[in-house]
């Protein structure tokens, strides 16, 4: 897979306005790290991004999350180690980032509203959509993920 350019470089106002989203979601909107690991795992493995499942792994484990846990998001409705939250979460997520076909389903809505405020929605909705957006700067551009030195 070969870059097809560096958006950083192409446009450093627009990856500094993505840059904006990304610390908002991540230092100021109070939502509990677990919950962005979360999202942004799960997004980014809808999406095909090797670069952003890869960099959101090692996220993951360094903020102490399990290697069950990160391996069982991409099967999540099977999987027994996620709550009500997580899950509730893992909808909204899975819908939003398919919105094309979803249609935000009135149920995933619901879910997510017995768990969590109106602010708190917004802001997950906010840090959904954030994701995504570097999701499709890395896909689309093809940013290649770090290769790890062999065990």
């Amino acid at each position: 897979m070969q870059t097809r350019l560096d958006y950083l470089k192409a446009s450093p106002e627009a990856y500094q306005a993505v840059l904006a989203l990304e610390l908002f979601v991540s230092q100021q909107s109070g939502l509990e790290p677990r919950l962005i690991h979360l999202l942004k795992l799960r997004a980014s493995q809808i999406n095909g991004c090797a670069f952003c499942v890869d960099m959101h792994i090692k996220h993951a484990r360094e903020d102490g999350l399990s290697e069950q846990w990160i391996g069982l998001v991409c099967v999540w409705r099977e999987a027994s180690v996620f709550d009500a939250r997580e899950r509730a979460v893992l909808g909204w997520t899975e819908a939003l980032t398919n919105i094309a076909t979803s249609g935000a389903p009135d149920a995933d809505y619901e879910e997510l509203r017995a768990h969590f405020s109106e602010e708190e929605i917004a802001k997950l909705s906010v840090a959904i959509g954030t994701i995504n957006v570097w999701n499709r700067l890395a896909v689309g551009f093809r940013t290649p993920h770090a290769v790890d030195k062999a065990a």
